[in-house]
């Protein structure tokens, strides 16, 4: 059976469109070699992720190689690789809803696209101190990550919208209702704040994540909320009300800063106490006369 171009999943021989991404199929098998000369979509992807806590990921491309990228993310290129901004999708209908579903997940409603005429470079970075986290997928495999964390992928990767399969976790778990569904085949590139440490769950197996500190899982991984034990830790522990609760099998990436928190260093507090505890939540939602 051939798998999409686009966005890899497996589609019928009789099928005349994907049923993910709605390319017509052209009957080619996964790894059938691109119209480019030079280069075929099995290739994998030449890359090195350069840095510490402001990394670089520097993508070396091939012959008639492509990629794409979030708008504002390319570092530097070499002069082989030209660049154009566009809307993703073949009619005017996959343009605009593309682009509405970029705008809900945070990212800009165009993307850019890198194509190599030879053999050049391209650099890419986050936009604030953090690390960059690389998936090689294999066709049909999906990786959820945070939204507005894209930074650049294979043309053969689809990017996409992904929900939170529970109300609660959408309302209070930090990651909102809003995830980014990564899916093979390709290699893709994100970015998240602060240092990574990384979880394989077995089945069953739990793991408590403070909201907000989620990079990514796999889809094999359950995703909800828990209220933090006890009336007196919810008020005056500095932690919130709630802690993300994340059930095994599968990957799970956390972040050790996020972006909210960095914020929070910049402005002068308003209260002595740490706006996300319990107490500062509840004055939140009661309001002030300020």
């Amino acid at each position: 059976m051939p798998f999409c171009v686009g966005c890899g999943m497996q589609m019928a021989d009789a099928a005349r469109f994907c049923p993910g991404c709605g390319r017509p199929n052209t009957g080619a098998p996964a790894g059938a070699p691109s119209m480019a000369s030079g280069y075929t979509s099995s290739e994998p992807l030449d890359y090195e992720v350069f840095g510490d806590n402001l990394q670089v990921a520097r993508l070396k491309m091939k012959p008639g190689q492509e990629i794409y990228a979030e708008a504002g993310k390319m570092v530097y290129k070499t002069p082989s690789v030209s660049w154009e901004t566009r809307m993703s999708g073949n009619s005017i209908g996959e343009k605009i809803w593309g682009a509405l579903k970029r705008k809900v997940m945070g990212e800009s409603l165009f993307l850019t696209y890198f194509r190599s005429s030879g053999t050049g470079e391209v650099g890419f970075a986050g936009d604030y101190p953090g690390r960059i986290q690389v998936f090689n997928l294999e066709a049909g495999r999906s990786i959820l990550v945070q939204r507005d964390s894209f930074v650049c992928a294979q043309s053969t990767v689809q990017l996409n919208i992904a929900f939170t399969k529970k109300l609660g976790a959408g309302f209070f778990g930090g990651e909102g209702f809003i995830l980014e569904k990564l899916t093979g085949p390709g290699t893709a590139f994100i970015h998240a704040g602060g240092d990574h440490l990384e979880f394989t769950l077995g089945q069953g197996e739990m793991l408590q994540v403070d909201t907000g500190c989620i990079v990514a899982f796999e889809e094999s991984v359950s995703y909800d909320i828990q209220f933090v034990g006890g009336i007196k830790t919810a008020i005056f522990g500095g932690e919130g009300l709630f802690l993300a609760t994340l059930t095994g099998p599968g990957k799970v990436i956390i972040q050790s800063m996020t972006l909210e928190k960095l914020r929070r260093q910049f402005v002068s507090p308003t209260s002595g106490g740490d706006e996300r505890s319990g107490l500062g939540a509840i004055t939140n939602l009661l309001g002030s006369e300020d």
